[in-house]
């Protein structure tokens, strides 16, 4: 997969939140992605013309940014190239929630990329919100995923102490990763962008290409981990091991985890 990332090169348009946005671009081009983050409407059409790929993140939404969205993704949904959605902090205002029902309405979201309790809110369960992060509740996430996927017709990939993909009715979970991943800000926000980049040069198998993507980017965050213990550190040493991870470096953890198991 990320062998032909790099082959490839695939463009991929992101229309994310300022807070992370450098972040997330970096990390496109670690993995051999090429970024482009313009979001005003009098262009994002056009920039979404030229992408084999379309992130959207709401996570400092306004009134422009979802006008952008929903032109992109619609001009996205035209050409047939993937759309992920991270809903980021849905639940912490009704504009989030809105907006994101009203992207999953009017656009076609192959991906809807987010934590628990980010699920929870597009679904309307009742969860314990904590800003923009994941917060607290009693939800099977699983479950949930599995009905929201189906409901929505697309696949969910939710993020947290073991990720779960699922398209309603095969669910992949993922038990890597690391506590230390949570630390910095824009993991999730490039996860997202990152899950674009995989299903915009392999898109025949969506639930296989996700779950490899959420693998490989949770192995090389646990990897980080080993070698630092401090946040700085760590986003440094994540970057590095998202450009280097090799294939073999990947099989070995999950024989590990196998074994374990």
């Amino acid at each position: 997969m990320f062998q032909q990332i790099k082959q490839k090169n695939p463009l991929v348009h992101c229309i994310t939140n300022h807070v992370v946005s450098n972040f997330q671009a970096n990390g496109l081009l670690a993995i051999g992605a090429s970024p482009i983050m313009g979001e005003a409407p009098e262009e994002v059409e056009e920039l979404a013309g030229l992408a084999q790929a379309v992130s959207l993140n709401i996570g400092t939404l306004h009134a422009e940014s979802l006008k952008s969205m929903l032109i992109a993704g619609k001009k996205a949904n035209q050409l047939g190239i993937p759309v992920v959605l991270d809903p980021v902090g849905a639940g912490a205002s009704n504009f989030r929630i809105h907006a994101v029902r009203e992207i999953l309405e009017t656009v076609d979201v192959s991906v809807l990329r987010c934590n628990a309790g980010e699920l929870a809110a597009v679904v309307g369960k009742e969860w314990q919100f904590k800003g923009v992060d994941a917060g607290e509740g009693l939800l099977d996430v699983k479950e949930l995923a599995m009905s929201t996927a189906k409901q929505l017709g697309l696949i969910v990939a939710v993020t947290g102490k073991i990720d779960c993909v699922t398209d309603g009715d095969c669910v992949d979970e993922i038990p890597f990763g690391s506590p230390i991943m949570a630390s910095i800000t824009g993991t999730g926000c490039l996860l997202s962008s990152v899950v674009a980049a995989g299903l915009a040069v392999d898109s025949e198998n969506p639930l296989e290409t996700v779950s490899a993507i959420l693998r490989y980017f949770a192995i090389a965050g646990e990897l980080a981990s080993q070698s630092v213990s401090l946040p700085g550190d760590f986003q440094l040493a994540f970057m590095n091991r998202l450009a280097s991870l090799t294939d073999g470096e990947v099989a070995e953890q999950i024989y590990l985890q196998e074994r374990v198991l």
